[in-house]
């Protein structure tokens, strides 16, 4: 496997190889960055919005760690009627307040945006997956179809090599150091994809916001906490779901996303045979969750 280099070479990376498959094929974002907006929330916390697409049903897209909206969008790609991207509190130019925060909090941001845009479906990555299940705790009837993908914690905290990468993540981006960002941020990317053209899109990408708009210490006690007491409370949810999960993703165990599928009466489970989807099995990822979303 070639070393991991920061900063990129001045032509953008070796061209020789080519990214891994199902990557993009260029250098470019797939997705331009639109002009999103700040919305006030009932619980006082202002949250930055972008609503794509017309007509119903609406889907809110909740992201992970680290993440935003510029990342959750591609899941969006082919569902139909009005989108939902936002930003979680700490995250993006969404508001900050003082912290430590719990997965309630999260919850709490998740749900206020779902009611301002009409949303009945949602989806939920890692992080935000956890969030959705706190949501669903409270208040089990929210939605009428149900996707997390890459499920990272149920009613058990995140492992410990977890926390170590996100606590690195949130140090690099207070030292306001790029190249260490762009360290924590490379592992998210399979082998294949590093030191490629599209590989360096994305790490750009991603630096570009984490470095601007920087991630709030309130984050930091996330990994330890657990987004439900007990899991079990989950069973009062009916809702039909899509629960994907990824054999070989350290940060994102099968195990949980096994649990959350036995405790969601309406769950189905789609597992891959290796991590870093979104980059090998893009086209499959992204029909999988517009087929279910639509249905």
């Amino acid at each position: 496997m070639r070393a991991f280099r920061w900063p990129p070479p001045p032509n953008g990376g070796p061209r020789t190889c080519g990214p891994g498959p199902g990557a993009p094929r260029t250098g470019r974002p797939p997705l331009p960055e639109p002009e999103t907006e700040l919305v006030d929330t009932p619980h006082g916390v202002r949250l930055e919005r972008l609503v794509t697409g017309v007509g119903d049903p609406v889907t809110v897209f909740a992201h992970g760690f680290g993440n935003g909206i510029a990342t959750t969008r591609p899941f969006g790609s082919g569902v139909h009627g009005r989108k939902v991207f936002f930003q979680f509190r700490g995250h993006g130019r969404s508001d900050a307040p003082d912290g430590p925060w719990s997965y309630l909090d999260l919850a709490r941001d998740l749900r206020a945006v779902a009611d301002l845009g009409g949303a009945t479906r949602a989806f939920g990555v890692s992080l935000g997956a956890g969030a959705l299940c706190r949501l669903l705790v409270e208040s089990p009837d929210r939605f009428d179809r149900l996707v997390f993908f890459l499920p990272a914690a149920l009613d058990r905290p995140r492992c410990p090599a977890a926390g170590a990468r996100l606590t690195e993540l949130l140090a690099a981006v207070e030292v306001g150091d790029a190249s260490a960002v762009a360290e924590v941020v490379s592992a998210e990317l399979p082998p294949a994809v590093r030191n490629t053209p599209a590989g360096w899109a994305y790490l750009r990408q991603r630096l570009d916001h984490l470095l601007r708009d920087g991630l709030a210490a309130g984050l930091a006690d996330l990994p330890g906490q657990v987004p439900v007491p007990d899991a079990r409370a989950l069973a009062a949810v009916t809702a039909p779901a899509l629960v994907i999960a990824a054999e070989g993703d350290d940060l994102h165990p099968v195990e949980v996303a096994e649990q959350l599928t036995a405790v969601l009466p309406g769950a189905i489970l789609h597992r891959y045979a290796r991590p870093g989807v979104l980059w090998t099995e893009r086209a499959d990822l992204r029909g999988r969750i517009s087929e279910f979303l639509n249905g």
